[in-house]
């Protein structure tokens, strides 16, 4: 008799994220009966493509759930001072409850400052040092506004019903807006936690060994078969561009799919993992359709919570 290995669970961000929407809207509904709406105020400095599509999405979310929200558009000359004066109104502001900075913003602008200037109780990206210091404390997570991606991965987690507790994770990635945060999650819920970087030696031993591996290192492919022990679960935050035939071949060789889509669009999507690895995992979540669906999830319910804790 021969045994047959079990498809891996693929963790569908989508589907997670829809029904995330689906609670904040009935939660935006009562705050409406209880005589406030949610609100959130949005920052887009200058003209970058990419971030006013980020922004329309963020804003046409907030009216598909009932949350007030409004977009401020600098040109890209203001300076520091005009910003902070701005991020100092919109403080100042009782309807309003979150404040979105999109970034990158431009060079001359001191990007650090202008963050730290946010309300804390405002700050619904979970950037301040005061909510980074929170989370870092373990502040239990429904009274804090965490980062919207390492939340929404921990929210991919919970809803498919992977452990947690007692697991060995590591994390492959340092920055402040994945690789710390979600590695202090995993902490504070009681994981085992190893944080690698592009500096680590014998990575892949490393990998090997973990019941969850985090790939948010920003390199396409980055994380082989080689480096996942079978059965893991593996969480790919990466969204690389391949724009080359050779990459294509190297990704996805007779993906019919990819190949007709790379056609017509000169270009596909592959995360920090090779998509050859997620044959062996026990669940993964895709690239596209995975993490990257659950952070303006995300960004919402931390308006909600933001307004829900601003009120009492």
């Amino acid at each position: 008799m021969t045994s047959t290995v079990p498809s891996p669970l693929v963790l569908d961000g989508i589907v997670i994220a829809a029904q995330i929407k689906s609670e904040l809207a009935a939660e935006v509904a009562a705050a409406r009966d209880r005589g406030y709406v949610p609100g959130l105020a949005v920052i887009l400095v200058g003209e970058v493509p990419a971030s006013q599509i980020y922004v329309r999405s963020k804003v046409k979310t907030c009216a598909e759930l009932g949350i007030y929200s409004e977009m401020h558009t600098p040109d890209a000359s203001a300076t520091t001072e005009e910003l902070l004066a701005l991020v100092a109104s919109l403080n100042a502001r009782e309807e309003i409850d979150g404040i979105l900075i999109q970034l990158p913003l431009p060079a001359h602008v001191d990007t650090a400052r202008l963050l730290e200037a946010i309300d804390p109780a405002k700050d619904v990206d979970g950037f301040h040092p005061i909510n980074a210091g929170r989370l870092l404390n373990g502040t239990p997570m429904e009274k804090i506004l965490a980062p919207c991606t390492p939340a929404g991965i921990m929210e991919v987690l919970r809803r498919s019903k992977i452990p947690v507790r007692g697991q060995r994770a590591v994390v492959i990635g340092r920055s402040n807006i994945v690789g710390k945060p979600i590695a202090v999650m995993l902490v504070n819920a009681s994981a085992t936690v190893t944080v690698c970087h592009s500096q680590t030696r014998g990575l892949a031993e490393i990998t090997r060994e973990a019941d969850i591996v985090v790939a948010a290192i920003g390199r396409a492919g980055f994380v082989t078969a080689e480096m996942v022990r079978p059965g893991a679960t593996i969480i790919d935050v990466g969204i690389n561009r391949i724009t080359t035939a050779e990459e294509l071949e190297q990704f996805f060789p007779g993906d019919a799919a990819r190949h007709a889509g790379f056609a017509k669009r000169g270009s596909t999507l592959v995360g920090d993992v090779d998509p050859a690895a997620f044959a062996l995992a026990g669940a993964y979540t895709p690239v596209p359709g995975g993490v990257g669906a659950l952070t303006i999830a995300m960004l919402m319910s931390n308006t909600v919570k933001a307004a829900r804790l601003r009120r009492g």
